[in-house]
């Protein structure tokens, strides 16, 4: 497992409980890359995620910042978990 020394794209003005859920995402996709995950679970949280982000172009302005911070692309993790009928996801690479 990667030690992690950088910090999540935030929005200031989300509320406590929002923050927590696009953690609670960035964290599902790292485990993709790092492990692996539940699919389902990173399907919820991806829902989820889209709540609180709101634009595909809000999210992807997330994407691009979480990926140049953390190496991490979250795209390819939903596409396979979107395509996948696996219990278990797991990102080869990177």
């Amino acid at each position: 497992m990667k030690a992690q020394s950088y910090s999540y794209p935030l929005d200031p003005e989300w509320t406590v409980a929002e923050m927590t859920t696009v953690i609670d995402f960035f964290r599902a996709v790292e485990d993709a890359y790092e492990g692996g995950v539940q699919r389902q679970h990173l399907l919820k949280c991806y829902r989820q995620f889209q709540t609180v982000v709101g634009s595909k172009m809000r999210e992807k302005q997330l994407g691009r910042q979480f990926a140049s911070q953390s190496g991490y692309q979250f795209y390819p993790v939903v596409k396979q978990a979107m395509n996948s009928e696996q219990k278990i996801l797991k990102m080869v690479g990177d």
